[in-house]
């Protein structure tokens, strides 16, 4: 029954996941309820998303939507930026997780209406000096607690004028690089709980597919009213386990 359920969140929470960000929202409080220690359900989460992240981001580049410079530019960052942010997990309490997570997804949801970014612009992906620090951060959050990486992502795009399809597959690989560069470090120190960590991974794989095919129906200006409601739903959410 527990392998049903964790391919059914794996499913869930990754359409959401890739259209807004935030499929941490469903699965790792849904992994919390069921026991699950907290760097165990971050960890399954990160293992499932590096697999199912991988194979979203490869529909959109076979669409030729993402060029091969733009993905290496941000796997690099992205990548670093878990490796450090699993590091640093390890020796945070659960507590300090939380609130870094609140006060970066206020930060993200204010700054998303002084931005003009609305997923409607046609520039192509360039590192500068404000992206690749930002990248680096974002990779950092993600290895160290993750829901909303994605939704911290795509504002970030949005603020460069970046096309929506676009700067899905770029999280998409900002993501992969991330989770994976973070699920060395939860393998590596055991806390990986497989069985369930792979029945979330088969229902992310399928949920990541589902998630892309969605994403090119959405109409560009719909996508930032999604994304603040899924942000508010996230600081919530995570308030809410907080103060329990």
């Amino acid at each position: 029954m527990e392998f049903i359920l964790f391919f059914i969140v794996g499913v869930v929470g990754n359409v959401v996941g890739t259209l807004v960000g935030g499929g941490g929202l469903i699965s790792l409080p849904t992994m919390l309820l069921m026991g699950l220690p907290v760097h165990s359900a971050i960890g399954a989460n990160k293992v499932s998303n590096t697999v199912s992240s991988l194979s979203s981001f490869l529909v959109i580049f076979k669409g030729k939507e993402v060029s091969v410079k733009e993905a290496l530019s941000v796997l690099a960052f992205c990548l670093g930026g878990g490796i450090l942010g699993g590091l640093i997990a390890s020796f945070l309490s659960g507590d300090t997780l939380t609130i870094i997570a609140i006060v970066l997804l206020s930060f993200a949801f204010i700054t998303s209406f002084m931005g003009k970014g609305n997923f409607d612009g046609t520039e192509d992906f360039r590192l500068n000096k404000k992206i690749a620090p930002a990248l680096l951060g974002i990779g950092m959050y993600d290895g160290m607690f993750g829901p909303g990486s994605s939704t911290l992502a795509l504002y970030l795009y949005a603020s460069q004028k970046i096309a929506y399809i676009r700067a899905v597959g770029l999280a998409r690989i900002g993501v992969f690089a991330s989770c994976f560069g973070a699920s060395i470090t939860y393998i590596s120190t055991g806390k990986i709980i497989w069985p369930l960590t792979i029945a979330l991974m088969l229902g992310a794989i399928v949920g990541a597919q589902l998630g892309v095919r969605l994403a090119r129906k959405l109409k560009s200006e719909q996508v930032k009213p999604l994304l603040r409601l899924v942000t508010i739903l996230l600081i919530v959410q995570i308030l809410v386990d907080y103060l329990k």
